[in-house]
């Protein structure tokens, strides 16, 4: 494991400027390594404004997505396929976004994600004027390229932050989003009504908007968002005595393992996560806890309109459950650093069950379910931070970005399938027999977190 903190070996004597190291990122410059710490700051401080906007972008698209793909298709049936398709979307995606930041750095990557994010917006937008709806679900496919970008900056935030300060700076990222999150959904009607006097459908509008707020993301980190940050992380572990002991870790038997001569591709990542204990629990988690996530929230509308709830008293409850997502991230990440990955997993994995418990028993209790989902939100907080920080803690440099864009493929995909059989259940068993399979999907994690004998990467 590269460490970048205190106690760490000494680091080069320059580093990557604001201009990148020589090759596909652009001329040399050079760093000071005792402006390390100023560098660090401000590409976190760029992450997480840009993820205030990416954030936007995202939620004022989203609130009417599934409005507009009951207008386009001509029928209610058809209209949960705009979630999937931008689930899916944002699942594929990650791949290739994470091969390029493999190849070429964080700045590229992201960029490449909310360029493709707005060409969807767009495509979004003639489909709506045309009445295509198969061009509708393309767009969708390609708008959730914004969402695989702002997954990806927590681990950006993560490339240059010391060791026991990974997780604080993978959740100040992901508290961004709070912003985003809470006021999108808000202004997706007033959005839309504005582009309507140019003849775009108001629930297409918010995806015009959008797209703008996506071009803004991708000018903002093609102009700040440097050094990049992956770039300088590989340049400080060059040569390293951790780097170096992180590559021995991979020699089995004095053989190399075979990632190893081809460290950036994502069959690497793949294969690095594989031969980690530390990095398969930190996927199981991160894809685990997704997953039990979007599903129980996802029917949670459903059950409480079955029970007599308003369009108001959901919109509290989902508002409610967004907060704890996001807004408490921060000390998630601060639990995480000082107490350990291990033991904010075992955090996380009681906050989902007790979740699953208050919502899938509540009934017609409207604010016994407002508190379930806000701690289902609060678990998903505890696992994504601490599930993040393990993992980029638990592979070598290298493979980072590789086993990274796999983490956020593997979970996309499994909440893709969850959010499908989470309908299923509720239809056929219903809301409570949802949550039950919820909490047995998450109860294995804390006994695999028990199990697992701390390491430093655990710290």
């Amino acid at each position: 494991m590269t460490t970048l903190g205190a106690g760490a070996p000494a680091v080069p004597a320059q580093l990557p400027g604001p201009s990148g190291p020589p090759g596909p990122s652009g001329p040399s410059g050079l760093v000071p390594p005792e402006r390390l710490p100023a560098v660090r700051r401000r590409i976190t401080a760029v992450l997480a404004v840009n993820q205030v906007i990416g954030g936007l972008g995202v939620a004022t698209g989203i609130a009417l997505s599934a409005v507009l793909a009951q207008e386009v298709s001509g029928t209610e049936a058809l209209s949960g396929l705009a979630a999937t398709a931008m689930v899916v979307g944002t699942a594929l995606l990650s791949v290739p976004l994470a091969a390029l930041m493999t190849a070429r750095g964080r700045r590229p990557g992201l960029m490449l994600g909310y360029l493709l994010a707005a060409v969807g917006g767009g495509t979004v937008v003639l489909a709506s004027a045309i009445g295509s709806f198969p061009l509708l679900l393309a767009g969708l496919a390609l708008f959730g390229a914004a969402s695989s970008a702002n997954l990806q900056s927590r681990y950006a935030a993560a490339d240059l932050a010391e060791p026991d300060r990974r997780a604080r700076a993978i959740s100040t990222v992901v508290w961004a989003a709070t912003v985003g999150s809470v006021i999108g959904p808000n202004i997706s009607a007033p959005a839309g009504r504005s582009v309507a006097g140019l003849g775009i459908p108001v629930s297409a509008g918010p995806f015009l908007w959008a797209s703008v707020l996506f071009l803004v993301c991708a000018a903002l980190l093609a102009v700040l968002l440097r050094p990049d940050p992956l770039l300088t992380a590989r340049a400080l572990a060059s040569g390293s005595a951790p780097a170096r002991a992180a590559e021995a870790e991979v020699v089995k038997g004095g053989r190399r393992s075979p990632w190893a001569a081809t460290g950036r591709s994502m069959r690497a990542g793949t294969k690095a996560i594989r031969v980690s204990p530390g990095a398969r629990l930190a996927l199981a988690t991160i894809a685990v806890c997704h997953t039990a996530m979007v599903s129980i929230m996802s029917m949670t509308p459903v059950a409480l309109s079955h029970h007599g709830a308003g369009i108001e008293l959901i919109g509290l409850v989902i508002s409610g459950h967004i907060a704890g997502m996001y807004a408490l991230s921060p000390v998630m990440g601060w639990l995480a650093d000082r107490f350990g990955r291990l033991t904010v997993i075992g955090l996380a994995v009681a906050l989902l069950s007790l979740a699953a418990l208050l919502a899938g028993t509540a009934g017609a209790g409207h604010g016994r379910t407002a508190a379930g989902l806000f701690l289902l939100g609060l678990g998903w907080s505890a696992g994504m931070v601490s599930g993040s920080a393990l993992l980029t803690d638990s592979v070598p440099q290298e493979a980072r970005a590789a086993a990274q864009g796999v983490s956020d493929l593997t979970m996309n995909t499994a909440a893709a399938i969850g959010s499908v059989v989470a309908g299923v259940v509720v239809a056929h068993a219903g809301y409570g027999w949802l949550n039950l399979v919820g909490a047995a999907l998450v109860l294995p994690l804390g006994a695999l977190a028990i199990r697992r004998r701390p390491t430093a990467a655990d710290h």
